[in-house]
């Protein structure tokens, strides 16, 4: 263990956690991680507006647009789905003037967009992505920014050829309370970190990832057959489209869609690039609806000792089933206490400032000192630190920071080096499970072993 190298990254921790924009995470740590400005145009004047093209207008590309929309100099133009009902309401919400169509690549090609959200479903991320930096569009692709680790550094490499933006969509890393986090860590708030732990619960009436069809949900309103052009080819099917997340050749099951935002707010608090052994083990417990997924389901992570941090093991959970609707957290535990992370909020407590209340060894103390014992200040046991009221979260920061990067040709933290060591464990869980075995990982080259 280096430790002057950690304690110099513990204070690149500081510094970076207090600044709005960072360059590509741990730059100095990895040359692959080296954030490369190639043939970058001249930056956004601050009042200039920034035209965007929203590429899939689900429920979350809406939610993003929508956010964005909250910042001053920035208008969408353009939206591209496959379900004609979504172009609707993005003119009835956005305005007639949209340029609206099923085709990405018609988006794409228009001269007045600066930069597309991508929000569909995610075996399309890496195309898409790839695509929109070859066109000279800036990107904000949601997480997870792949469908497979094959795919990564394909992205990796369309970005640093481009010399664009590329964000991925795990806002949570640009809250208050993954930057205090991370500030505290760098400070040795809770020592030296040896395990963490997060867990995530969804539940809503209706069922989780039952997300409603319309009733017009037909081959007549979806272009199914373009949805389907990268994968294996089927008959229409509604619930493949509108409920998507359920199926493997679309989505990435619970660890693609949540333990992702976990592993996005450890490595950032911890300047880590990730685990090097990944296991999983769960079951569709509850929710048998002809979904390919699990319901419940439990990762193990083993993270070496690195220059970053000392060894330590994460344990992840997530649960279908759990009827508490949205619990989530984060918690790393170190050598003197621990961390209990959430975006607006961070607990800190400390497990070695409490005297003892053994009278035999306070009894004991007054003899060897030949004294009464006088008591002593005590620091507090828990400190909790609150965002202040007004906050706007961590999804506004996020495309603040985006927007940022464009108009000062700067760079954002979760770039696609640092979003794809944040996919790939995640991804690598679900091998785990349908594999059930361990995986092998090299989280600086980012490849498998």
């Amino acid at each position: 263990m280096d430790n002057n190298r950690r304690s110099f990254l513990k204070k690149l921790g500081l510094a970076s956690a207090a600044s709005a924009v960072v360059p590509s995470s741990l730059a100095a740590a990895n040359s692959l991680t080296e954030f490369h400005i190639l043939h970058r145009q001249a930056a956004h004047p601050a009042n200039q507006v920034i035209r965007l093209g929203l590429i899939g207008a689900g429920i979350m590309g809406s939610e993003d647009l929508s956010t964005a929309l909250l910042h001053q100099h920035v208008q969408v133009v353009a939206v591209c789905d496959l379900y004609q009902g979504r172009l609707h309401r993005a003119k009835e919400k956005w305005g007639n003037s949209l340029f609206t169509t099923t085709d990405y690549k018609e988006l794409l090609k228009r001269g007045d967009v600066d930069a597309v959200i991508i929000g569909t479903p995610d075996h399309w991320h890496k195309q898409i992505s790839i695509d929109a930096l070859n066109a000279g569009k800036h990107v904000y692709c949601e997480k997870p920014m792949v469908h497979s680790v094959k795919e990564g550094h394909e992205v990796i490499d369309a970005w640093r050829k481009s010399g664009k933006i590329f964000t991925v969509g795990s806002q949570g890393i640009s809250s208050l309370g993954n930057e205090k986090a991370k500030e505290l860590l760098a400070q040795g708030a809770i020592g030296d970190i040896n395990y963490a732990e997060g867990f995530w619960a969804r539940h809503s009436p209706e069922g989780a990832w039952q997300y409603a069809i319309p009733p017009d949900g037909s081959e007549k309103t979806v272009d199914w057959k373009r949805y389907i052009s990268n994968t294996t080819n089927r008959p229409f099917d509604p619930l493949r489209f509108f409920r998507w997340r359920n199926y493997l050749d679309y989505g990435t099951g619970m660890s693609g869609d949540l333990f992702v935002h976990l592993f996005t707010s450890l490595h950032f608090i911890t300047n880590s690039m990730g685990p090097t052994k990944i296991s999983a083990m769960g079951g569709l417990r509850y929710w048998k609806d002809g979904r390919e997924v699990p319901d419940v389901l439990l990762g193990m992570f083993d993270y070496p000792d690195s220059p970053q941090h000392p060894g330590f093991n994460l344990s992840l959970r997530c649960n279908f089933v759990d009827g508490t609707s949205g619990s989530t957290y984060l918690k790393i535990v170190g050598s003197k206490g621990s961390m209990d992370v959430k975006w607006d909020e961070v607990v800190v407590k400390n497990n070695q400032s409490a005297a003892s209340n053994d009278p035999f060894l306070e009894e004991q103390a007054r003899m060897n000192q030949g004294a009464e014992v006088r008591k002593k200040m005590l620091p507090p046991r828990e400190m909790v630190y609150k965002v202040e009221s007004g906050y706007k979260g961590a999804h506004y920061d996020h495309f603040g920071k985006f927007f940022t990067a464009i108009r000062e040709n700067g760079g954002v933290v979760e770039d696609p080096v640092f979003g794809f060591r944040a996919a790939a464990p995640a991804l690598l869980c679900n091998d785990s499970y349908f594999q059930d075995k361990f995986i092998a990982w090299d989280p600086v080259n980012m490849k498998l072993v």
